[in-house]
C-alpha cells in the first residue's frame, strides 16, 4: 500500500489499541482461568456485590465486558467509512443515505462488495493514489460506421473532462470509422492522449461463423478477441461500448484492477434487467448465465492472465456447444461471455453496479445509486437510447447532453507533471507559432493560418459510388448555421454527390444534426458528406472550409460554388457530358459556371437559358456584383455568353474569382486569407499559374441568391485594420507565387499594381 494509506492504517490500529489493552488488561486480572477475583470497584458496585455476592459480580463484569466490545465495534465501524461529502439530492429529492447500505443492496457479496464500494469512492485513499498520475491507462472501444463514431466523441468527452492520467485509446474499427476518428483525433491535439486503430475487417472471420440477432451485427461480437487483437504486452484493458457516459474519473475504475483476486480475469457488472431470468415473456429462452447473468457494456480484462487461461479456446468451445442448441445470440458477446460465466464463475469479479447503470426499459437500476456521488458510467444500453424508460431519466438525459455539447477545445488540457510522448505536430506548431511577431498587428491574421481546428468528417451517413464512365462531380461548398436554409434547396438543384464543410460550435453541431434528420429533402440524399470544423479563433477560416470539403471528395471532378448559390436544374449532367467534350481528363481546364444574382427572396427560377435572359432583361436578375466588385467576374464577357453555343475561353485578369469544375487534383486553397476578401482570387489565380485554361460553359449558370451581410464582410467594410491586413497578406502571397512559378508569375505583380 501507499504512505497516506499506511498512516490511516496506523492510526486505525493505534486507536483500537488504545481501547483493547486497557480492557484485555482488565478483563485477564478479572476473569484470568475463569474465577473471579476481587477488585477495587465503584462504590456503586460494591453495594451491588454487597447485594447479590458472587453470582451478582460475575454477572456485572460480562455486562461491562460486552459494552466495552460493542463500543470497540461501533469505532471500526466508524473508523473503515469513507468520509462523507455534505448531502446531495438526486431530481427527485431523495436525500443521500447511507452510503454502506447502499452499496450492500447491490449484491457484491459481504465483505468483498464493500471493499468493491469503497474502491468506487473517490474520496478513498485507495482511489486516489492506487493508480499513478502518470500511469496510462488503457480503452478498448469497437467502433464501426458513421453513427457509431459520431456517438463514441460523447464518450470520449466526458472521458477527458474527468481524467488525470494519460489515455490510450485502442479503437477496433471499420475503413469508414478509422477515417473519421483518425481525423478527429489528428485535429483534437488532446495532450497525453495516444490512438491506435485495429482492422475490423481482419477480424471478421473470427465471428463471422456465429449467427446474432443483436442490432450491433458482426461488430457487437469482437469483444470475444481482444485478447488476440491487441498488442500481447498489454496487461490490461477498460473495454467500453461506444453508449457509455462517464461521471467520474476513469482512473477509479482502472483501480479496481488491484481487488481482482485468484483467478479472477473478468470485471462486470450484474445485469439489471430479468433477461437472463426468462421470465420477460412467454417461452423466452436466454442463453445461460450465472443468476442475473452480467452486462458487457462495461468489461476490465486482465490480457494477460486471460491469454494464459487460454481465452480464445475456451470462449470458442463453449460458443460451439450452446449454439447446437441456441442456434444464435440475442445479445452478440454478451451471451457468450455469460455463457463461459456459468461454467467458470470463479473468473468473474463482480463490479458495483454503479460501474454500469444499465438506462434500457426493464431493468433495476434505480437500486445502483441514492444520490448524484454514487453515478459512475450511464450506460445507454437500449435501440431507443435517451428515449428509454427510467424514472430519473431527465437527469441522465441532462448529463449526457452536457457533454454531447460540450466545447471539445477546452479538453486540450496539459497534465502536468507527467512525461509525455513527443507530438511531432504539436511540436512543429508551437515552433511556428513562437516564431510569429506578437507585436505586429496582422498577428491574428497570421495566427489563424496555422491553427489546427478540430474535424469530425462524414457527420452523417454518406453512400455514393462514383461513375464507371469517370464523368462523376461532387458539388463542393462550405457554410455556417446561419446558411443552414439553403441545404435542402441545394439539393434539389443538384442531385449528384456534394461535399460540405460547416463550420459550428459543438452545440451548433447537434443542433444541424436535428434539422437534418428532421428534414426529408436531406434524408433522402445519402450522397450529401457533411464535415464539421469545430469553432475557434475569431475569424471564419473560408479556405481551410473549402479545403476540407475537397479532400474528401471521391469523383474525378469537383465543382467549386459557394452555399449562397443555386446551380441551375440539370447543371450535374451538363458538367458531366463537358467532360467528355473538352477532353478535360487530359487536359487541364477550369470550366467557368457564369454567375448572376436576385435581389428578390422568392425567385422563379429560371429553367433554361432563354428563360434567364428573358429575367435579365427584365432587371430581376443581374450579373454577379456587376454593380460593387465588376471585375471578379468581367472577365467571363456576359455579352458574349448571351449568344455563345459553344464553349469560348477566356484569359485570366486581375481580381477573377468564378466559380469553376476542375480535376481533384487541382491545388487547394491558400490559408491565409480569412474571412472576407481575395480567397477565391488568390486560387485563381494559382490555377492561372499552373496553366490551366478558363473555357465558359455556354449553357451553364447559377443565380446567387439573397441574404444578409456576413459578419466577416461587415468588419471588412467597417475595420481599417482588417483591409491593411488583407492588403499585406495580398503582396507576400504574390511574392511567394513569384518565388514558385518565377518569371511567368510576375504579369500578376503588374497587374495589381495598374489595378
Amino acid at each position: 500500500m501507499l504512505v497516506m494509506c499506511r498512516g490511516r492504517r496506523k492510526f486505525l490500529a493505534a486507536s483500537l489499541a488504545l481501547v483493547f489493552i486497557p480492557t484485555l488488561t482488565w478483563f485477564y486480572l478479572s476473569v484470568g482461568s475463569f474465577q473471579v477475583k476481587p477488585l477495587p470497584l465503584s462504590p456503586l458496585e460494591v453495594q451491588s456485590s454487597t447485594a447479590v455476592g458472587a453470582a451478582g459480580e460475575r454477572q456485572a463484569l460480562e455486562l461491562r465486558v460486552r459494552a466495552v466490545e460493542e463500543e470497540n465495534r461501533a469505532l471500526r465501524r466508524e473508523l473503515s467509512q469513507p468520509p462523507r461529502s455534505p448531502p446531495a439530492r438526486l431530481p427527485n429529492g431523495t436525500h443521500r443515505g447511507n452510503q454502506s447500505r447502499a452499496h450492500s443492496e447491490e449484491g457484491t457479496g459481504d465483505n468483498e462488495g464493500q471493499k468493491a464500494a469503497a474502491v468506487g469512492n473517490s474520496s478513498d485513499c485507495a482511489q486516489q493514489l492506487v493508480v499513478d498520475k502518470c500511469e496510462t491507462i488503457h480503452v478498448a472501444i469497437v467502433c464501426a460506421g458513421y453513427n457509431a463514431s459520431r456517438d463514441v466523441v460523447t464518450l470520449v468527452k466526458s472521458v477527458l473532462f474527468h481524467r488525470r492520467n494519460p489515455l490510450h485509446f485502442h479503437f477496433i474499427t471499420d475503413s469508414i470509422a478509422q477515417l473519421i476518428l483518425s481525423s478527429l483525433f489528428h485535429t483534437w491535439m488532446v495532450p497525453a492522449v495516444r490512438v491506435d486503430f485495429y482492422d475490423a475487417d481482419e477480424l471478421k472471420s473470427e465471428v463471422s461463423w456465429i449467427p446474432n440477432k443483436h442490432y450491433s451485427g458482426i461488430y457487437g461480437l469482437m469483444k470475444l478477441v481482444l485478447t488476440k487483437t491487441l498488442p500481447s504486452d498489454l496487461q490490461r484493458v477498460i473495454v467500453l461500448d461506444t453508449d457509455i457516459t462517464f461521471a467520474t474519473d476513469i482512473a477509479e475504475l482502472w483501480a479496481v484492477f488491484h481487488k481482482f483476486k485468484g483467478q479472477q480475469v473478468l470485471g462486470l457488472v450484474e445485469n439489471q434487467s430479468d433477461w437472463y431470468l426468462g421470465n420477460l415473456w412467454k417461452n423466452h429462452r436466454p442463453w445461460p448465465a450465472l443468476g442475473r447473468g452480467f452486462n458487457t457494456g462495461v468489461i476490465l480484462l486482465l490480457l494477460d492472465r486471460l491469454r494464459k487461461l487460454r481465452w480464445e479456446q475456451m470462449w470458442r468451445l463453449t460458443a460451439e456447444r450452446e449454439l447446437m442448441s441456441m442456434l444464435s445470440t440475442s445479445l452478440a458477446d454478451q451471451d457468450i461471455f455469460n455463457a463461459v460465466i456459468k461454467q467458470n464463475p470463479f473468473l468473474v469479479h463482480q463490479l458495483p453496479c454503479f460501474w454500469n447503470v444499465q438506462l434500457s426499459d426493464h431493468t433495476r437500476s434505480e437500486k445502483c445509486y441514492k444520490d448524484v456521488s454514487d453515478l459512475k458510467v450511464i450506460h445507454w444500453n437500449s435501440p431507443k437510447k435517451l428515449r428509454v424508460k427510467n424514472k430519473h431519466v431527465e437527469f441522465f438525459r441532462n448529463l449526457y447532453l452536457t457533454f454531447l455539447e460540450y466545447d471539445g477545445n477546452l479538453l486540450r488540457r496539459e497534465l502536468f507533471g507527467c512525461p509525455s510522448e513527443a507530438d511531432h505536430n504539436s511540436e512543429n506548431l508551437q515552433k511556428t507559432l513562437s516564431e510569429l511577431d506578437e507585436d505586429d498587428p496582422c498577428y491574428e491574421f497570421r495566427r489563424e493560418r496555422f491553427t489546427v481546428h478540430r474535424t469530425h468528417l462524414y457527420f452523417l451517413h454518406y453512400e455514393h459510388e462514383s461513375s464507371s464512365d469517370n464523368t462523376d462531380v461532387t458539388l463542393v461548398a462550405q457554410l455556417s448555421m446561419d446558411r443552414l436554409q439553403m441545404l435542402e434547396a441545394i439539393c434539389k438543384h443538384w442531385e449528384g454527390p456534394i461535399s460540405l464543410a460547416l463550420y459550428l460550435s459543438d452545440a451548433e453541431a447537434q443542433q444541424f444534426l436535428r434539422y437534418a434528420q428532421g428534414s426529408e429533402v436531406l434524408m433522402s440524399r445519402g450522397n450529401v458528406g457533411y464535415h464539421i470544423v469545430y469553432k475557434e479563433g475569431q475569424f471564419y477560416p473560408v479556405n481551410l472550409l473549402r479545403n476540407v470539403a475537397m479532400r474528401q471528395v471521391n469523383t474525378p471532378y469537383m465543382f467549386l460554388s459557394d452555399i449562397d448559390f443555386l446551380p441551375m436544374y440539370g447543371l450535374y449532367e451538363y458538367l458531366r457530358k463537358s467532360v467528355v467534350q473538352l477532353d478535360m481528363a487530359n487536359t487541364k481546364k477550369a470550366l467557368v459556371v457564369p454567375a448572376f444574382e436576385t435581389l428578390r427572396y422568392r425567385l422563379s427560377y429560371p429553367k433554361s437559358k432563354a428563360e434567364l435572359l428573358s429575367q435579365l432583361d427584365m432587371g430581376t436578375l443581374f450579373t454577379f456584383r456587376y454593380h460593387v466588385w465588376t471585375k471578379g467576374h468581367a472577365p467571363t464577357n456576359f455579352a458574349k455568353w448571351r449568344t455563345a453555343t459553344t464553349p469560348y475561353r477566356v484569359q485570366w485578369e486581375a481580381d477573377f474569382e468564378p466559380y469553376v469544375m476542375v480535376r481533384r487534383d487541382s491545388p487547394e486553397y491558400d490559408r491565409r486569407f480569412v474571412g472576407f476578401g481575395w480567397n477565391k482570387v488568390a486560387h485563381i489565380m494559382e490555377l492561372d499559374a499552373q496553366e490551366y485554361e478558363f473555357v465558359v460553359l455556354p449553357n451553364a449558370y447559377m443565380i446567387h441568391m439573397p441574404h444578409a451581410p456576413s459578419f466577416d464582410i461587415t468588419k471588412f467594410r467597417s475595420n481599417k485594420q482588417y483591409r491593411v491586413c488583407l492588403k499585406t497578406l495580398k503582396e507576400e502571397f504574390q511574392q511567394n507565387m513569384s518565388r514558385r512559378y518565377g518569371f511567368a508569375a510576375l504579369k500578376y505583380m503588374t497587374a495589381e499594381n495598374n489595378s
